[in-house]
């Protein structure tokens, strides 16, 4: 009977096992028919009207094509003024303005439908002239001069006996294109690239560039866009800036010299100096 007993302790625990499973099973099977039915969900679709966006960021001249264009649809309530329903009806038109990524393309930010070549043409004011300068790096401050800004342009002239002489020649010019040009010197010598910058200008503004650019040497100066003040300036000279210092100091020892008070003691009258 002893040699039996492993056999029958074995035989034992699978029993417990198996039954230890089957309440497990049924209760499973209890909760799951216990369980709430899944809710079905609920599509919502919202329906919009249809807006021309940009499809990447378009620069101001861009002339608009299928490839740049798309549409996405807008609540009725918030469509913007002068917005787009179709790409045919931008088919021809360019920019004036820029545009970024997804950016409904309005009827503000556009050239005039008579207008159809892209370019500097499109966004320069009809009552203006395109004037394109040649400048060296410097003079173009690499990096921060680009289509948009506004900048003030000085020269800087060899005058008689004031030797050379610094005058703000043009204020809050608008920069239309900035491009890079390769130029050749002497023959032999490798082409060097040059910068050229064109503005927007007056026919007068183009007279007094012209005449800078061509007998001085050129300075521009970037403005913030939202000072538009014009300052009238005489220039400045090799003299005014050796003595602007000293003659500062001379004005205000002529001030003290000017300084007199008036003493009146009785019938008797004195005047202190300072």
């Amino acid at each position: 009977m002893f040699q039996h007993r492993p056999l029958l302790f074995l035989g034992l625990a699978i029993g417990i096992a198996l039954f230890t499973t089957m309440l497990i099973y049924n209760w499973l099977q209890q909760q799951r028919q216990q369980a709430p039915a899944p809710v079905e969900q609920q599509v919502v679709t919202v329906e919009g009207i249809p807006v021309a966006v940009a499809s990447a960021d378009l620069a101001w001249g861009t002339p608009l094509t299928e490839e740049v264009i798309r549409l996405v649809p807008f609540p009725q309530e918030s469509l913007p003024a002068g917005h787009f329903k179709s790409v045919e009806a931008l088919k021809d038109r360019v920019l004036l303005a820029p545009v970024q990524r997804n950016e409904p393309i309005l009827e503000t930010k556009l050239a005039p439908k008579d207008i159809k070549s892209g370019g500097v043409v499109a966004v320069l004011d009809p009552e203006k002239r395109a004037m394109a300068v040649k400048v060296n790096e410097v003079v173009a401050l690499p990096g921060f001069i680009k289509p948009g800004d506004r900048v003030d342009i000085m020269a800087t002239f060899a005058h008689g006996k004031q030797g050379q002489v610094t005058k703000t020649i043009l204020e809050n010019m608008r920069v239309l294109a900035t491009d890079t040009q390769l130029e050749r010197g002497a023959a032999g010598d490798k082409p060097k690239p040059v910068r050229i910058i064109t503005f927007e200008v007056s026919l007068e503004e183009a007279e007094k560039l012209a005449m800078a650019s061509n007998g001085g040497q050129l300075r521009l100066a970037l403005r913030s866009p939202l000072n538009a003040e014009l300052k009238k300036t005489r220039g400045a000279t090799f003299t005014d800036l050796m003595t602007s210092f000293q003659a500062a100091s001379k004005r205000r020892a002529k001030a003290r010299k000017r300084t007199r008070i008036e003493v009146i003691q009785g019938s008797a009258r004195s005047v202190v100096q300072f």
